[in-house]
């Protein structure tokens, strides 16, 4: 066989070689892209959507309601640069998962059980800004205020902190209602540890604000939050 046919067959066979390799791209691009536009992605990345818009558009109409536009600023969404940015690598997290894992998705039992956390956390956070009225702010006070009251009645009477454990339960719930199992641990030790050392801080002033009234009620409410006195 002549140098000349030999050096066509090796062309040949190198441009079977890459052709076949673009082809197995395109595949895993296309299948991805099936994956991200799926049934199970729409419904679980629009139920996100939508719980997030609901919480920090409600979060912002209640803290009008109760201290007047004046008194409120854009801050009361409750949107910052460490919040988007927990945001953002939790969606990484489900597009990468969805993309290359997608039987991990179809829990439903799983992600049903996250949505239903989403809607108690919601639930209890809210009662706990409708109780609490103008004594619930988004800024701890350091300075005690008249119209400052210690709050013990209505959702008050079983959890200490129902707005923490609200939002604790909110936080982690939509990472479970995505099945992004990363996420949900991260979520879950970053929250808690932000709430382990907000809640004693703050009770530092509720106990100057309010003293021996303060002490009975923290002995025989639990703060709502897990392994949180």
């Amino acid at each position: 066989m002549s140098s000349l046919s030999l050096s066509l067959m090796s062309l040949l066979k190198r441009l079977s070689e890459d052709l076949g390799c673009c082809i197995s791209v395109s595949w895993f691009r296309l299948a991805s892209l099936s994956e991200i536009f799926s049934y199970t992605a729409c419904r679980q990345l629009s139920q996100l959507l939508l719980s997030i818009i609901f919480f920090h558009g409600s979060e912002y109409i209640l803290a009008v309601a109760f201290h007047g536009r004046s008194n409120v600023t854009l801050k009361s969404l409750l949107i910052s640069r460490n919040y988007l940015l927990a945001m953002f690598f939790s969606l990484v997290e489900y597009l990468l998962e969805v993309s290359l894992f997608p039987a991990l998705k179809e829990y439903w039992w799983i992600s049903n059980f996250g949505l239903a956390m989403i809607v108690v956390g919601e639930i209890i956070r809210k009662m706990a800004i409708i109780t609490a009225g103008q004594a619930f702010t988004h800024l701890i006070k350091i300075y005690h205020e008249d119209h400052h009251r210690l709050i013990t009645h209505g959702i008050y009477r079983f959890i200490r902190h129902p707005g923490y454990c609200g939002f604790f339960i909110w936080s982690v719930g939509t990472q479970i209602m995505l099945c992004n199992p990363v996420s949900t641990i991260v979520f879950a030790a970053v929250v808690w540890h932000f709430f382990v050392t907000r809640i004693p801080y703050e009770e530092f002033f509720l106990r100057q604000f309010f003293g021996q009234e303060y002490e009975e009620y923290a002995q025989t409410v639990p703060s709502g939050v897990p392994f949180v006195k």
